[in-house]
């Protein structure tokens, strides 16, 4: 290595170029070949370094997410949605709703995709260098349990703050005690008009009380909640696995062969 070389795989370890160093020779060849003009040199030089760091924030986004791998909008099928629905989600990807701190609320029965939507919304925000966060709401109530015992409550929402989108699964699905409620309506309430959240729910608004367990606060919660929003209605679909059985049973059995 010469000195030239080893001065300039210095500075660019100096300038926070930690992945280009080991290009350098690569790079030095292929300008000799393609007779590359200095600016052109450096063009590449630092495009690929932004390419590099580009995916790896994607990556440690993606990895402090939590979101399900496999739920991803190429594995979704938008067609049996209808129309309507589909096009929410199409608009959905775009991310306009987190700079306006909307939030989003997919209701409908048990396996009509809701959380895989939810999912496939947040994997395209991540590919835009937002900041997502997945989890089911009973583990969130949980953690903010546990952190208001502790006395870190204001701590641990800040922590959450820093999400842009904190997507909850299946809130419909838990039946909270009192603290249990006031945690989640703290978190709730800390975020509105400032952050969005993404709801995920097999009741309709008329049923909140069974979460919140008050009227009072079933009423302000859906308002903070529904105020700014899109609501994704999927009460009318049918359930994946319900369809996948009728497909089954639609499907005459093979009979086995004839004996010869």
């Amino acid at each position: 290595m010469t000195k030239c070389h080893e001065d300039l795989t210095r500075l660019l370890h100096a300038v926070q170029l930690h992945h280009t160093p080991a290009e350098v020779d690569a790079f030095a060849l292929r300008a000799a070949k393609e007779g590359l003009t200095h600016a052109a040199l450096l063009y590449a030089f630092v495009d690929q370094e932004a390419t590099y760091r580009e995916q790896r924030r994607f990556e440690r986004l993606l990895r402090e997410s939590r979101l399900p791998r496999e739920k991803t909008m190429a594995q979704l099928d938008l067609d049996r949605f209808g129309a309507v629905l589909a096009q929410q989600i199409e608009r959905l990807q775009q991310g306009a709703f987190l700079a306006q701190a909307a939030n989003v609320i997919a209701v409908g029965k048990p396996g009509t995709g809701k959380s895989h939507v939810a999912a496939a919304v947040s994997h395209q925000l991540i590919r835009q260098g937002h900041t997502v966060f997945w989890t089911s709401t009973a583990a969130l109530v949980q953690q903010l349990l546990a952190a208001k015992r502790d006395l870190r409550l204001p701590r641990e929402l800040a922590c959450l703050d820093r999400f842009a989108c904190v997507i909850l699964d299946d809130i419909g699905y838990v039946q909270h005690s009192r603290d249990e409620m006031e945690v989640l309506f703290t978190f709730l309430a800390e975020r509105y008009e400032r952050r969005s959240v993404v709801l995920t729910t097999n009741l309709v608004f008329s049923e909140w009380e069974r979460i919140f367990q008050d009227p009072m606060t079933t009423m302000a919660a859906i308002d903070r909640v529904v105020h700014h929003s899109v609501i994704l209605d999927m009460m009318g679909l049918e359930s994946y696995r319900a369809r996948e059985a009728s497909a089954q049973k639609a499907t005459p059995a093979t009979p086995p062969p004839a004996a010869s």
